[in-house]
């Protein structure tokens, strides 16, 4: 009997999987963090004999290499993938052995990236399950944007004949196990659902209900922006990245942060937009743990420069430096843990703003108070509608462009309040007074704002 274990990167979107059968498994797309790949083998009493990449990544810096090396597995990667480490190189049709009737066939399926490649897992020739990483997800496909500008319609037009090709090689009640595709911006939309069959995809996944061509329209005119991280990511995974420390930081106190902000470094303050909201240091960035604080961190802070993580504790500071390690945010420059009082120093007083709903917003409109309404969600959401009369920056843009914002009072609001929460915090360090509107943005039409429908 084989099993498939599923490991969730949820402030990514991903998936990495363990599977194999009595004695031995396979690993397919680990995340950086290898031990709980680890834990999971050794739960199951299995040796990890295959570790596999279905290509090179593009959002998260991979374990794969680390934990082939550590666990003494074949490293599988696709044989067009450019990398500068020993490994085997797969090519369509190569099988490896897992143990006695149970095998890991490759199946080229480009598309996300040229090279990609998906794996059948199968047992006594049968295919039981099949891992697609970037190719073939839940109500989508993986972006094929991603590589090189020329050859995005190209890459586009492999993913409509991989998607094919799966559907026509699999039987309907294969699983389907992505990669992306779970909130990751690898993935082409955004869709619902926790898990699906090929038969299932072939109803209704645009890949198998579309001709190429319209296929192809479609894809492209949905990209989203790239965070951009990820063009970082690449080459580290191409070059073999190295081993994750995730050792405590060194300790900083309220003199050291103090002296960091002061030189123009990033600190980040971890707790909750409500806390953060009620006081905290002045010149801090409030980018929640519980959220998808790996992405927009990697996202909005320049590359290379120092972070220093403020955490309500010292478990909620390891789980965030766990999750940074994966995108290549490797050792914070030095950590805290408490609140405001213990980040402070004599005599200082936490900043604070308030937080509101768009009901209070429209409020101070009825009220004719001018007051400045920041959108900082992507364009893509803002096409679908917009409180009129509001400027627009989107989240990702905002550090750079700070200046932009118009005079007064910033109101300020996204889709749910994390990311406005994010934006008012940057505002806040640049000595603006700022409102976080913490409130869906389905509100603000039932709040009685004006809301313009493109």
């Amino acid at each position: 009997m084989f099993f498939v274990d599923t490991v969730e990167i949820r402030g990514l979107g991903n998936r990495g999987y363990l599977t194999g059968g009595r004695s031995a498994a396979v690993v397919v797309d680990p995340p950086r963090d290898i031990d709980r790949m680890l834990a999971l083998a050794a739960r199951r009493e299995v040796r990890i004999a295959l570790v596999a990449e279905t290509h090179v990544h593009n959002d998260y810096v991979t374990g794969g290499l680390e934990l082939a090396r550590v666990t003494g597995a074949e490293y599988l990667v696709p044989a067009g993938a450019r990398v500068s480490y020993p490994r085997t190189p797969v090519a369509d049709g190569d099988t490896a052995g897992i143990e006695e009737g149970l095998t890991l066939r490759a199946l080229a399926t480009p598309g996300h990236t040229p090279h990609h490649t998906s794996y059948v897992l199968e047992e006594d020739g049968r295919a039981v399950a099949v891992f697609t990483g970037g190719s073939l997800l839940i109500g989508a496909v993986g972006r094929p944007d991603l590589v090189e500008p020329r050859m995005t319609r190209e890459l586009a037009r492999a993913q409509h004949a991989s998607a094919r090709r799966l559907a026509d090689e699999l039987d309907d009640d294969v699983p389907v196990m992505p990669t992306h595709g779970f909130g990751s911006f690898c993935s082409s939309t955004q869709a619902e659902g926790d898990s699906t069959t090929v038969g299932e995809e072939r109803e209704s996944n645009d890949a198998l209900v579309k001709d190429v061509d319209e296929f192809v329209t479609d894809l492209l005119a949905g990209l989203d922006d790239i965070p951009a991280y990820y063009a970082h990511m690449g080459p580290v995974n191409s070059a073999g990245p190295a081993p994750v420390d995730l050792t405590p930081p060194r300790r900083a106190d309220a003199g050291e942060i103090a002296a960091r902000l002061a030189a123009g470094e990033w600190v980040v303050d971890l707790r909750s937009r409500v806390a953060f909201a009620e006081g905290h240091v002045a010149g801090a960035y409030n980018f929640e743990a519980d959220g998808k604080l790996a992405t927009y961190l990697a996202w909005l802070i320049p590359w290379g420069k120092p972070v220093t993580l403020l955490a309500e504790s010292s478990e909620q500071l390891a789980d965030a430096q766990r999750e940074l390690a994966r995108v290549g945010i490797d050792r914070p420059a030095a950590a805290a843990t408490g609140g405001p009082a213990d980040w402070l120093g004599d005599g200082e007083q936490p900043r604070s703003f308030p937080r509101a709903a768009f009901a209070e917003l429209a409020g101070v409109r009825e009220r004719g108070e001018e007051v400045v309404v920041l959108d900082v969600r992507r364009d893509s959401e803002r096409a679908n509608g917009y409180v009129e009369g509001s400027a627009h920056i989107p989240i990702h843009q905002l550090h750079e462009r700070v200046a932009e914002v118009p005079g007064g009072t910033v109101w300020v609001h996204c889709a749910s309040g994390m990311r406005a929460t994010i934006a008012a915090s940057m505002l806040d360090a640049a000595g603006r007074e700022v409102v976080a509107v913490d409130d869906p943005f389905d509100a603000a039409e039932q709040a009685g704002l004006t809301v313009v429908r493109p």
